[in-house]
């Protein structure tokens, strides 16, 4: 078990050079808000007032110290002040390393004759990055290039705009605008070569098809960038029967299949469940090529 530590140490120092540090979803199009702040208070359903949620994701479960993340999010609107107020907590483990955060973000909402909402969002963010170096001691041996702090806080912030209506949602949005460094490497590292928050630019669109009163397919994408690393795109698409069950097909550009369900009950409570099957060099580990994804979401009417 010691190299799975190992190599999920290897590959949680590859993320924060060059891929995405911030957690996704694979079921993203129902949890807007944890990738644009504009979405905050915004609903599609316009009978919604706010909607509360939670998130559990473990990836490669087959392996020691594998990728477990918990995000509980919540966003609500106020109509007269036109702004949407929501936010988000998470913790995401893998192997020696930790990171806890807490997100809020205010949008301001301009209200169009034909329904649409076109909202201009704002977040704050506090990371605490931690690693254990317990764990890494008996695997690796003392290094110094791990430095003397196991724990690093930073602050960080984003933006984001979007357009909603009743048939489809559009936006773009930019997080890690500031960019803290994490100064992790401490043996003769230079300025460059010291770890940092990256900038994640996003683009995401879904579009409602109804073919009667009783099905609605919903394709959606998003398309997320960081420098000097690879496009990273999702896309997929739900079918709802009756608004009561719903299921969906996904793909992630060079990475997994994704396939997902979910029962909406009373109009309030939904439950859903993802499951990605992974195409990537850690696959070959027996076992090791699966994620699971569930989430419980509950809607507030008016």
């Amino acid at each position: 078990m010691k190299k799975y530590i190992i190599i999920l140490s290897l590959i949680f120092c590859a993320n924060i050079v060059k891929s995405q540090q911030l957690q996704s979803s694979s079921m993203y199009e129902l949890v807007g808000l944890i990738h644009n702040p504009s979405t905050a208070g915004v609903m599609q359903d316009e009978n919604t007032k706010a909607t509360v949620g939670i998130v559990y994701r473990t990836q490669w479960s087959a392996l020691s110290g594998s990728p477990k993340t918990v995000t509980a999010f919540g966003s609500f609107k106020l109509p007269k002040q036109k702004i949407g107020v929501g936010g988000y907590l998470y913790s995401d483990k893998t192997g020696p390393t930790a990171r806890t955060g807490i997100e809020l973000s205010l949008a301001k909402h301009i209200n169009f004759n034909d329904g649409g909402v076109f909202s201009i969002g704002l977040e704050s963010r506090l990371l605490q990055y931690k690693i254990d170096r317990a764990k890494l001691t008996t695997t690796l041996g003392a290094d110094p290039a791990l430095g003397t702090a196991d724990t690093k806080m930073k602050y960080d912030a984003g933006f984001g705009v979007s357009y909603t209506n009743k048939k489809l949602q559009i936006g773009a949005s930019v997080s890690q605008l500031v960019q803290s460094k994490l100064d992790y490497y401490k043996a003769g590292a230079s300025t460059t070569e010291i770890a940092r928050l990256y900038r994640h630019y996003y683009v995401h669109g879904l579009y409602n098809i109804n073919f009667d009163n009783d099905i609605t397919v919903t394709p959606n994408a998003m398309v997320i960038y960081l420098p000097n690393a690879p496009f990273e795109l999702q896309a997929g698409a739900r079918m709802d029967y009756k608004k009561t069950i719903w299921w969906g097909l996904g793909y992630r550009l060079h990475q997994s299949f994704m396939l997902s369900a979910g029962l909406t009950l009373a109009k309030k409570f939904n439950i859903g469940y993802a499951y990605d099957s992974y195409n990537t060099p850690i696959s070959s580990f027996d076992g090791g090529h699966s994620a699971h994804e569930f989430m419980l979401k509950f809607n507030l009417a008016k």
